[in-house]
């Protein structure tokens, strides 16, 4: 039987309920890609504006509209350095090396990045 979302969705949501967690202490946390992969992972573990304060996404299609189904703007990258959130989950993991390399600045002000797939990891 092939494993899907559903079958691993407890354990699935420890990092989700960690990261609601930090968001309660005051933290400031973004995201980063406006991809539907992403939107899906928002929309199944319910993150959106009580946690998220916006995303931000390269393509110049997507900034100035919102996520679909949690209300939450999609801004350039460059919202990053000005708005400067202490993290930043990464919704386009599969670009996760290019990204990292483009936010070189972000990073070494002090952001971090959260890599929920594979496994969720800080960088």
């Amino acid at each position: 039987m092939p494993r899907c979302i559903g079958t691993t969705s407890s354990h699935s949501k420890e990092p989700v309920h960690q990261f609601r967690l930090v968001s309660s202490t005051g933290r400031r946390l973004a995201a980063y890609g406006a991809a539907a992969k992403g939107n899906t992972l928002l929309n199944y573990f319910g993150i959106g504006r009580e946690i998220l304060d916006f995303v931000v996404d390269r393509s110049t299609h997507k900034q100035g509209r919102y996520m679909p189904g949690v209300p939450l703007p999609i801004y350039p990258p460059e919202k990053l350095l000005e708005m400067m959130p202490d993290d930043a989950l990464l919704l386009t993991w599969s670009f996760a090396a290019e990204i990292l390399e483009q936010q070189a600045e972000y990073r070494r002000r002090g952001g971090k990045f959260v890599v929920p797939v594979p496994r969720v990891e800080v960088v």
